[in-house]
C-alpha cells in the first residue's frame, strides 16, 4: 500500500539527530523521497539522503537544494526544523552574551528563511509546495530563561504568517508546527533542561504526561500531505494540551 507521500520530495534541516531524525524516517515511512541537510554528520537511515548544510549560509542552502533536486527531484516538502535549543544555557535575559543571541537567531529564524528563499521558486514554478515550521508552543505561554530562543521561534511564527499570505495564491501552504517539551534523544542529553521543565511542563498539560517525538508525528504527515491543501498560515500545537488555542 502506497503512503500519503508516496515520490514527493521532503527536505528536513537539522535532521542528523534529535526530531529532525524522527521527522526524516516518518517522511521516509510515507513512501518520500528524503534528503536530511545537518551541518553534522548522521548514520544512515533507510530512504534518506544525508547533505552536509549549515543552514545559517545562504549560499551553502542552496547548493544543497541544488544537490536535492539533482539526486532527488524538485521539492515538494520542507520542513525548517533546524535550530539552536538542546545545547543552549538556560539564561536570565541580562546574562544573554550578545553574540549567542545573535548565533541563535542567525540559525533559527534567518536559516528557516534562507531555506524557503532557496526552495519558494521552485516551488511556485509548480505551483505546489509544503513549508513546515518547527516552531513552539513556548510562543504561546512563554518560559523564563530561554528568551534567546523564544524569540526566534516568536519570529518563525509571524514569518509562516507573512508567507502564508505571499505563497498561497501559488498553490503553497506555509504552517507551524509546534511541540512541547519533547524527549527527543538531543533534549534528554541536555539534564538541565529536563530538570528545570520537566514537571511543571507535565503539570500544564490537559494530558499530563512526557511528549515523545511519535507525538508529532501525525501532525507532520497531515501538514506535507494533500489532507492539508486548505490550511495555511496555522499554528498546530501538539503539547498534551498545554497551550489551548
Amino acid at each position: 500500500m502506497a503512503g500519503r507521500l508516496e515520490n514527493k520530495v521532503c527536505i528536513v534541516t537539522g535532521g542528523a539527530r534529535g526530531l529532525g531524525r524522527c521527522f526524516a524516517a516518518a517522511l521516509a515511512a510515507e513512501g518520500a523521497r528524503v534528503a536530511s541537510l545537518d551541518i553534522a554528520e548522521a548514520s544512515a537511515i533507510p530512504g534518506v539522503r544525508h547533505l552536509t548544510c549549515d543552514v545559517a549560509d545562504p549560499d551553502a542552502c542552496r547548493a544543497a537544494v541544488s544537490d536535492c533536486v539533482a539526486a532527488l527531484g524538485p521539492v515538494d516538502v520542507l520542513v525548517n526544523n533546524a535550530a539552536l535549543y538542546a545545547t543552549l544555557p538556560m539564561q536570565r535575559y541580562d546574562e544573554i552574551d550578545p553574540a549567542l543571541w545573535d548565533k541563535v537567531m542567525r540559525v533559527n529564524l534567518r536559516g528557516a528563511f534562507n531555506m524557503v528563499q532557496a526552495t519558494g521558486p521552485g516551488m511556485e514554478r509548480r505551483g505546489a509546495g509544503r513549508i513546515i515550521q518547527i516552531t513552539s508552543g513556548t510562543v504561546m505561554k512563554g518560559l523564563p530563561n530561554m528568551a534567546h530562543y523564544i524569540t526566534s521561534k516568536g519570529g518563525l511564527a509571524a514569518m509562516t504568517r507573512a508567507l502564508s499570505r505571499e505563497l498561497g495564491p501559488m498553490g503553497i501552504t506555509v504552517n507551524n508546527l509546534a511541540p512541547g517539551l519533547t524527549l527527543s534523544d538531543s533534549i534528554l542529553a541536555n539534564a538541565d533542561h529536563v530538570e528545570a521543565t520537566r514537571d511543571k511542563v507535565i503539570a500544564s498539560r490537559a494530558i499530563p504526561r512526557d511528549g515523545h517525538p511519535q507525538d508529532l508525528l501525525g501532525a507532520l504527515i497531515f501538514l506535507a500531505s494533500d489532507d492539508s491543501g486548505f490550511v495555511t498560515g496555522q499554528t498546530l500545537v501538539v503539547d498534551g494540551g498545554s497551550v489551548n488555542t
